[in-house]
C-alpha cells in the first residue's frame, strides 16, 4: 500500500478538491434567505417548525418524535410511495466490497440534506410533490486509506446545518462546511487521523458556534475523544480524551503495566445530545481494547462503556456513568442518551436513558450522573445474573478485582477461551437511534435479539501496530439472530410492549404522536401502532434498510423519508446468522411516502 505521510495525503486530498470543484450542480438555487440561516435559536426551539427536521436527532434531546399527524393510525394503510431518488456512494474501498447507508435526512423548508457512504452530499428540492437534485458535494473521500482501518464499514450518518452551510464528516477525517446554495465548499480542516486508524463515521452536533465530532476506531487501538471545532473560526475550541491520560481522573482504573490506556479504544462514534438548560453535552463512550482479553488491561477502564457529561463550553468532563466495567464482551456503551423529563415525588426528574449494547436499558439522572433504574430489553442475557438496584452495576462486579469475570463460565477470558454470550457482541443494540413519545412516555429500542460465540488471543504489547486490529480475539456466527421494537414506559422502568421481528433492527426509529416507523435489514418499512405495537402498515423497497426514517413537510403535506441500502458491519462480519440476508444486493437509494 502506497505509504505517504497523513499529511502528504491530506494535501493532496484537499489539492484533489479544489481541482474537482466539489460540487456539481444540477439547477439553479435560489439564494439563502436570513429565514433559512441556522442559529441557535432556531436549534433550541424545533418545535416550533414542526415541518422541518433541522437537528440529527430531530431535537437535542434525541427524541426522534415529530408532531406531525397528517400520517396517522387511520389513514397510514393508504401510505405510498410518492418519489424515489438514486443516489452514489456504493463504491467499495479498503477492506469493504461496497458502501451503505446509516444517515438520516435533514429538512428545511422543503429541501432535504443527506449523505452517502463516502460522505457525499447531496441537496434536494421536495417541492412539488416530487424531488429533484439540486447539488452534489463529492468530498473526494481517500476510499482505500481510509477504508482500510473502518472497522464497521463504509458509512456516514448524515450532516448538520449551521448559519448557510451544511456541516458534515468524511471517513478520512475531515469536517467540512459547504455553501447551502451553491454546494461549493467554503472550508475544511482535518479532525481525525486514518494514520491511526482514526475515522469519523457520525453526525456532527451543532452546539452554539461549535461542531462537536465523535471518532471511530476503538479497534485499532486508538485513543478516543470528542472534539469542538469554532464555525466562526475554523478552529478548534476543545479536546476532550475519553481516556485519561497518566495523573488525570480515572487513570487509576487502568492498572496493568502495558500502558494499555494510550491504545484503550473509547471510540465516540454516535451522535451525543445536548442539555441547554445545564450546558452540559451527553455523549456515549465505545469499549476498551483489545475488546476481549480484558486481563491484558486490569481495571474498570474508565471512561470506555460509559454515558460522559461534558461542560459544552469547555470539555471538562461533569459525570460519568459506566455500564460494563473492563469490558470481555465488545458491550460498548456508543449509544445516543435520551433526555427526558418525567414526574417525580418532588418535581419533574432529569433523565438520561440509554439503551445499552449489553442488553439493558438505564436511566441515569442527567444532572448528576445517579443511576436511577435499569432492565433488561432483551429476551435473553447470560453475562450477568441483573443489576444491583442500588448502583445499577451487574451483580456479579466486584471493584477490589481488577479483571471482572461476571458470569465466569459465559465470560470471555484467558481462562475461557472459547464461549458463546448472550447478546452477543453486535450487542442488545448496536447505533440505530431510538425514539421517544413525549405525551405516552414511551420509549422505544430498535432490538437485536442475539447470541454468538468468542474467541480470545492473548494480546501482548508487540501485537499492537498502527492500523491493524486490536482485538484480542474475534466471533463467529453459530445462531440465529432475530429481532424486535421494544416500548419500555419510563414513568415505571417497565417494558410496555414488545413487537417480534425476523431479522434484527438494523436501522433505527421515528416516533409520531401514534405511530411507530422502523426497517428491517430484508427491506420493509413498517409503521405500528404507538401503544400496541401492532403493524398497521408496511411496504417492501426492495432494499435492505439500515438507516432510521424520519418525517417533514412541504408545502403543508407531511412526508416519511428513509434511505435504503445495506451496508455497515453486517453483511461483512454477521451474515452467516441471518443467511436470508445474503440475496439482499448493495444499493442506495431515498424513498420519500405521502398519503
Amino acid at each position: 500500500m502506497d505509504r505517504f505521510s497523513g499529511h502528504s495525503r491530506m494535501l493532496s486530498r484537499v489539492c484533489l478538491l479544489a481541482l474537482a470543484g466539489a460540487a456539481t450542480s444540477v439547477m439553479g438555487a435560489l439564494p439563502v434567505s436570513a429565514a433559512d440561516e441556522v442559529n441557535q435559536e432556531r436549534l433550541l426551539n424545533v418545535d416550533k417548525e414542526p415541518g422541518n427536521w433541522l437537528h440529527h436527532h430531530q431535537n437535542y434531546s434525541a427524541h426522534r418524535f415529530s408532531t406531525l399527524k397528517e400520517v396517522n393510525r387511520e389513514n397510514v394503510k393508504n401510505l405510498k410511495v410518492a418519489w424515489t431518488m438514486h443516489l452514489g456512494g456504493i463504491e467499495g474501498g479498503g477492506i469493504w466490497s461496497h458502501g451503505g447507508l446509516e444517515g438520516t435526512p435533514i429538512a428545511e423548508n422543503g429541501f432535504l440534506y443527506v449523505t452517502d457512504g463516502w460522505g457525499s452530499v447531496y441537496k434536494i428540492d421536495a417541492h412539488g410533490g416530487r424531488g429533484v437534485l439540486v447539488w452534489k458535494m463529492d468530498p473526494k473521500t481517500d476510499r482505500d486509506w481510509a477504508g482500510a482501518v473502518a472497522c464497521c464499514g463504509v458509512d456516514n450518518r448524515g450532516v448538520a446545518l449551521w448559519g448557510d452551510l451544511v456541516i458534515s464528516h468524511t471517513l478520512d477525517g475531515r469536517l467540512i462546511a459547504t455553501n447551502k446554495e451553491t454546494g461549493q465548499v467554503a472550508w475544511q480542516r482535518t479532525v481525525a487521523d486514518p494514520d491511526k486508524g482514526e475515522v469519523i463515521t457520525g453526525a456532527p452536533l451543532i452546539v452554539k458556534n461549535m461542531a462537536i465530532t465523535g471518532v471511530a476506531g476503538a479497534e485499532y487501538g486508538i485513543r478516543g475523544w470528542i472534539a469542538a471545532t469554532d464555525l466562526a473560526t475554523q478552529k478548534e475550541v476543545w479536546r476532550t480524551h475519553t481516556i485519561p491520560g497518566k495523573g488525570e481522573p480515572g487513570s487509576d482504573t487502568w492498572k496493568d503495566s502495558n500502558n494499555a490506556a494510550a491504545a484503550g479504544g473509547g471510540s465516540t462514534w454516535v451522535t451525543g445530545t445536548y442539555d441547554p438548560a445545564t450546558d452540559t453535552i451527553i455523549w456515549g463512550i465505545g469499549n476498551p481494547g483489545p475488546d476481549w482479553d480484558n486481563a491484558y488491561r486490569p481495571g474498570d477502564n474508565l471512561y470506555t462503556d460509559s454515558s460522559l457529561a461534558l461542560d459544552a463550553t469547555t470539555g471538562k468532563i461533569k459525570w460519568h456513568y459506566q455500564h460494563t466495567p473492563n469490558d470481555p464482551y465488545d458491550y460498548d456503551s456508543v449509544a445516543e442518551n435520551v433526555l427526558v423529563d418525567i414526574p417525580g415525588p418532588s418535581g419533574p426528574r432529569k433523565l438520561a436513558l440509554e439503551a445499552d449494547r449489553n442488553g439493558f436499558a438505564y436511566a441515569i439522572d442527567r444532572n448528576t450522573g445517579k443511576f436511577v433504574w435499569g432492565l433488561p430489553f432483551v429476551k435473553k442475557v447470560t453475562w450477568t445474573k441483573g443489576l444491583d438496584a442500588e448502583t445499577g452495576k451487574p451483580i456479579e462486579y466486584d471493584p477490589n478485582k481488577p479483571v471482572q469475570t461476571y458470569v465466569a463460565s459465559v465470560t470471555p477470558s484467558r481462562d475461557n477461551m472459547e464461549t458463546d454470550i448472550c447478546p452477543g457482541n453486535m450487542g442488545g443494540k448496536n447505533w440505530p437511534p431510538t425514539a421517544y413519545n413525549p405525551d405516552l412516555k414511551l420509549w422505544y429500542i430498535p432490538v437485536i435479539e442475539s447470541c454468538n460465540r468468542i474467541k480470545v488471543e492473548v494480546a501482548t504489547p508487540d501485537k499492537l501496530k498502527p492500523r491493524e486490529f486490536w482485538t484480542g480475539g474475534g466471533p463467529s456466527q453459530p445462531f440465529k439472530i432475530t429481532g424486535s421494537v421494544t416500548a419500555i414506559d419510563v414513568t415505571t422502568g417497565k417494558i410496555a410492549g414488545k413487537m417480534e421481528t425476523p431479522f434484527p433492527n438494523l436501522g433505527g426509529i421515528l416516533a409520531t404522536p401514534d405511530l411507530v416507523f422502523s426497517g428491517q435489514p430484508s427491506g420493509e418499512v413498517m409503521a405500528l401502532d404507538a401503544k400496541s405495537l401492532q403493524k398497521l402498515w408496511e411496504f417492501n423497497t426492495g432494499g435492505g434498510v439500515n438507516a432510521p426514517p424520519m418525517t417533514f413537510t412541504v408545502d403543508g403535506k407531511q412526508y416519511v423519508a428513509i434511505l435504503v441500502g445495506l451496508g455497515g458491519a453486517w453483511d461483512k462480519w454477521f451474515i452467516d446468522s441471518t443467511p436470508e440476508l445474503k440475496k439482499i444486493q448493495p444499493g442506495s437509494m431515498l424513498y420519500v411516502f405521502a398519503l
